[in-house]
């Protein structure tokens, strides 16, 4: 894959965070980046986080050459367009590098240059959306999470900008940016950061006259995505940022995945032959070992990476939206107050364990006490020999986890010399060439013993500074004296001329300048599926000649008179069934199928010729 333009090729590992507290840690466990949602209009309502919190997180992540991503990607309304403004205006003060954003009304507002990333719920999914998106003058574009190896090294080629891919977390069952399930259900918007998870619920599969066709399931409910395995494909397919879903995570999630990303990531840096290097600077030293299978997933699929799936391939967690854990054994005897399991497993006090029960409910409980293969439950429960018990909570792991996990430190070389009979100076060059020199008084003196080593372990206590001194060249000799005051000033005032270097030649990017946009709308005029929701935006659409025939679902509300599409899908329920209409198979089940839950009935249509499903919400008669 040629690079865009740069002889070395600078990877970005984004990651997730919740508040400035877990930005900070996912920036020392290995990101380059991460997203933050501000303290309105994010698409996680309950990550909000105040501009000056933000504002701390910048300094700390551009220390490390690090970036700063805030998320203003919920559709805005005609009355909230001003305080949008003004939001940005405050973030942009604060330095953050850029916003990823949603709604094109932004590209009509008054706001400073700040660079737009086009977000997920932007739907980008072809190569003409993203040419699309690059002319409207976004600087990173975000793909759809549906594509396929090969779809995503086409929309690459397609652009000069930037392509940012998932490669881990939960994952949406409809199309991002086109779900109204949750706003039809209960008037919450996915689309301005409310869903109700209506895919996790669990669901009747019925046919037209309400028959149960199947045990109630999940059926919408996905596995979470890992890509842990395919970084090296799509870093050759020409993606630039990696993307770790996650903005309601925990902290001991964000380090643990990031960790094992950045691990990951650099293993194919160091296979490129210094093609490759990453954004930010600074070197990790992990305290513990990261494995993604030991932090909340609800078991994991590669998703539509290698195009269409096997029949044998699953994508749904049928049984529970929870995180079963890690398998540890089955149980040989139960009586209430305690179990025998045959695991090999070593189980401590206080660990969480479940189990599926003989309806298939996913049931826990804690860990009291341990004795070999014996288990002390901490309440009563009573368990059927021969069922499988699963971990989701280590104690051992989380008094791991509970310790500093990680040191992320900057080498620097420094050089020690002397300008004249009265003055010294101290060099110091960072990991990426920056460096700052400063000069003292200090009178050539003579010294009865060796000062080399003294000098060196002077130098070397950088404490609680960001950096680790990876070699010295002291030029003074070894009978040159200097007193440790002077030293231990020099190395201050050193560090500090480094810190204001490294701060004064941090690079900002800037928004793109906008240009002529070819439409990727082919069906006409915008529907409410298109997400229009205020004046702006629509602006924007007529001055480039395409026409809004319909705003988006939250601005008006569709009667019920006709049915609605509340979700497009690639998942296709009848494959993960076995039951794919274009197979043998096909009539395991009729062709018509209907899930419920109490308040809500949804019917699927199959749209073979694209391989898509579609989640219609039936018109109310009369």
């Amino acid at each position: 894959m040629a690079s865009k333009g740069d002889i070395i090729r600078r990877l970005e590992l984004l990651a997730p965070a919740r508040d400035c507290a877990i930005g900070r840690q996912a920036i020392i466990h290995g990101a380059d980046a991460v997203y933050i949602g501000a303290d309105a209009f994010g698409a996680r309502v309950a990550a909000a986080n105040p501009v000056d919190d933000i504002a701390r997180l910048v300094d700390f992540a551009h220390s490390y050459n690090a970036r700063v991503y805030v998320t203003v990607n919920t559709l805005i309304y005609e009355n909230e367009l001003r305080r949008v403004e003004d939001l940005i205006r405050s973030l942009y003060r604060v330095g953050i590098d850029a916003l990823i954003v949603q709604d094109l009304g932004i590209l009509r507002m008054d706001i400073p240059p700040i660079a737009l990333h086009a977000s997920t719920q932007c739907d980008t999914r072809t190569p003409e959306k993203a040419r699309f998106l690059e002319a409207c003058g976004f600087s990173q574009i975000v793909l759809a999470r549906e594509l396929s190896l090969e779809q995503i090294r086409g929309i690459v080629s397609a652009v000069s900008v930037p392509v940012e891919a998932f490669v881990h977390g939960a994952l949406c069952v409809s199309y991002s940016g086109d779900c109204q399930a949750s706003l039809f259900a209960t008037g919450r918007s996915a689309n301005r950061g409310e869903c109700a998870q209506m895919c996790r619920l669990p669901y009747s599969l019925t046919d037209a006259a309400g028959n149960r066709l199947a045990p109630d399931a999940h059926y919408l409910s996905l596995r979470d995505m890992n890509r842990l395995d395919r970084l090296a494909e799509l870093v050759d397919a020409g993606v630039t940022s990696f993307k770790i879903e996650g903005r309601l995570k925990e902290s001991d999630y964000v380090r643990n995945t990031v960790a094992t990303y950045s691990t990951a990531l650099d293993k194919v840096i160091g296979q490129s032959g210094n093609r490759l290097t990453r954004l930010s600077s600074g070197e990790v030293e992990l305290n513990f070992h990261p494995d993604v299978t030991r932090s909340f997933n609800r078991r994991f699929t590669s998703y539509f990476m290698d195009g269409r799936p096997s029949g044998a391939e699953r994508m749904a967690s049928l049984d529970t939206p929870k995180w079963i854990g890690v398998e540890i054994g089955k149980v040989v005897s139960s009586n209430g107050k305690s179990i025998r399991v045959n695991s090999k497993a070593e189980l401590n006090n206080g660990d969480g364990l479940g189990y599926f029960s003989s309806d298939g409910q996913y049931c826990g409980f804690r860990v009291n006490k341990v004795e070999g293969a014996v288990i002390y439950p901490a309440s009563p429960v009573t368990v059927n020999p021969g069922t499988i018990l699963y971990r989701n909570r280590d104690k051992r792991r989380d008094d791991e986890m509970a310790r500093q996990t990680a040191v992320r430190q900057i080498p620097v070389s420094a050089v020690l010399r002397r300008v004249n009979d009265s003055l010294i100076a101290l060099r110091l060059t960072d990991d990426r060439g920056k460096h700052a020199e400063v000069v003292c008084e200090c009178a050539a003196e003579v010294s009865r013993t060796p000062q080399r080593d003294n000098r060196l372990r002077t130098l070397s206590r950088l404490g609680d500074t960001i950096y680790r001194l990876l070699s010295v060249d002291d030029t003074l000799g070894d009978d040159s004296f200097v007193p440790a005051s002077v030293l231990t000033d020099l190395r201050r005032r050193a560090v500090e001329a480094l810190d204001r270097t490294r701060r004064a030649s941090y690079t900002y990017d800037y928004r793109r300048q906008e240009s002529e946009v070819i439409s990727p709308f082919r069906d006409g005029a915008l529907d409410r599926h298109d997400n229009v929701a205020n004046s702006l935006a629509q602006r924007f659409f007529e001055d480039h000649d395409i026409n809004v025939a319909e705003p988006a679902a939250e601005v008006s509300l569709p009667d019920r008179t006709e049915d609605r599409r509340v979700m497009t899908t690639r998942y296709c329920l009848r494959r993960e069934l076995g039951a794919c209409l274009r197979t043998k198979q096909c009539d395991r089940l009729p062709r018509e199928l209907y899930l419920r839950a109490p308040g809500v009935t949804y019917r699927l249509d199959f749209d073979c010729a694209n391989c898509r499903m579609k989640v219609v919400l039936p018109a109310i008669e009369g």
